[in-house]
């Protein structure tokens, strides 16, 4: 059944600004919104300021609009103004919401306040027929995520709860699934005796962006690997479900994170940038990672004894995120000195897939060179919706497909807790490089190339 109104608490928020409302103008121009949108905010703002501030942040990021669409968005924007400790904001949202049966509550806010809002929705009445859609991160370790897992779960039951990692709402990450299990090219080498191993990289060529003191108390391993990477090796490990129902996906996913090895704090190296410790709002002697690298290991039939490294950082060389998968090389190199084949999943801006090949050199030696089949998904499909539109979208209708079950949550916080309660060294890096000098040691042959660093 689909929600009749959306509800975001923290409309005059960061994310809002920056992803909520330019989503919520694509979902209109495609005729997938069809619902009023109610803010809440403690910003005094009024009906005016907040349709401005809505109307600047969509036109900052879409250079060609519709204009009839923008106005047919703006006038269903309505805002609530209140404060999340003030039992009258909630009564007032209850209020301007009593005509509509299924709401979708989207809770753009800090963590520590889920709990809270959940409560004063719950006591006017509103969470008996709404869902709830909460952003991560989904507590800060394993501790935290049970413990707000079993306060949700005093107000509301688990099928009315949508955990977002906008990673899953990502088309490139589905390709993932796609490419696996749609492609019989792929099924009969994808395993440890075929792969040598995999590589996922997720690094940003900018800082913390005035999120100081946000970024200090999370930092990458929390804020990327935890949900985003751990997502991604998911989508390339699992096992095939038997549907694709989010049921049979999310079953998949908890028996692969259930066979990840623990770490060894020897195959983890934490990095900070220098000059992190003069941000504002970080503290002056803080140990917080703004680069995490490490490997591990998949304890299963398919995946036993295949390294995967993963890595992702702030400020270092440019803003990639790549899949390889490395192919053992054939059992006796014929053809003089040769590279691994490869395989290469670009999910971000640029997203597509390359396969390295060997192919014979031009002459008359049989020498062999590295040549590459490119796709290029923009090139193939044209534009496609990013991430918030989906997710917004798949609440609406009540897919849970694109949403995070809590299992998998607390499964990627175990996975990660005794690296959380007792961090390694820190190692300092200079902006615009690929992090520490150690975290190359970590794969034998080094990293391989990503980004601007491929030959196309």
């Amino acid at each position: 059944m689909n929600a009749d109104a959306l509800v975001l608490f923290g409309a005059t928020g960061d994310l809002a600004k920056k992803k909520l409302f330019p989503a919520l103008y694509d979902l209109e121009e495609l005729g997938q919104l069809g619902v009023p949108v109610f803010g809440v905010a403690s910003s005094k703002w009024t009906q005016e300021v907040f349709k401005e501030n809505a109307e600047s942040a969509i036109r900052t990021k879409k250079s060609d609009l519709d204009e009839k669409v923008l106005r047919n968005l703006l006038d269903e924007l309505t805002l609530v103004v209140g404060d999340y400790d003030d039992p009258n904001t909630f009564q007032k949202l209850a209020d301007a919401i009593s005509g509509f049966q299924l709401p979708v509550i989207y809770l753009a806010i800090a963590p520590e306040n889920f709990e809270k809002i959940c409560q004063g929705l719950a006591a006017v009445g509103i969470t008996k027929r709404a869902r709830v859609v909460v952003e991560k991160p989904f507590g800060r370790d394993l501790a935290s995520a049970i413990a707000l897992d079993e306060s949700l779960k005093k107000i509301l039951p688990e099928e009315q709860i949508y955990r977002i990692d906008h990673y899953l709402g990502k088309e490139s990450v589905e390709d993932l699934l796609v490419f696996r299990f749609a492609n019989t090219l792929f099924e009969p080498v994808w395993n440890r005796n075929y792969i040598s191993n995999i590589q996922i990289t997720m690094s940003e060529n900018f800082g913390i962006d005035g999120r100081g003191k946000f970024y200090d108390g999370v930092g990458a391993t929390r804020d990327v690997l935890q949900n985003h990477l751990l997502q991604v090796l998911t989508m390339l490990t699992m096992e095939p479900p038997i549907d694709t129902t989010s049921e049979s996906m999310q079953n998949e996913k908890i028996k692969v994170m259930s066979a990840i090895r623990a770490i060894d704090p020897a195959d983890v190296v934490r990095g900070q940038f220098v000059g992190y410790l003069e941000e504002e709002g970080v503290a002056p002697h803080s140990d917080t990672e703004t680069f995490v690298a490490m490997k591990m290991f998949i304890d299963n039939w398919r995946w036993a004894g295949v390294p995967i490294y993963m890595r992702t950082g702030k400020k270092l060389a440019e803003t990639v995120l790549e899949v390889i998968v490395e192919f053992n090389k054939p059992p006796r190199e014929l053809f003089g000195k040769s590279e691994a084949n490869l395989l290469r999943f670009r999910l971000g801006a640029n997203d597509g897939v390359d396969i390295s090949l060997q192919a014979k050199e031009p002459g008359t030696k049989l020498l062999t060179r590295q040549v590459d089949l490119t796709v290029e998904f923009a090139h193939e499909f044209g534009e496609r919706q990013g991430p918030y539109e989906r997710l917004l979208n798949a609440a609406i209708v009540g897919d849970h497909f694109r949403f995070t079950r809590i299992d998998a949550v607390l499964h990627s916080w175990k996975i990660l807790d005794e690296l959380l309660k007792h961090p390694t060294q820190l190692h300092p890096y200079f902006e615009g490089t690929w992090g520490p000098d150690n975290a190359e040691a970590l794969v034998p042959n080094g990293w391989a190339p990503v980004g601007s660093q491929v030959n196309r």
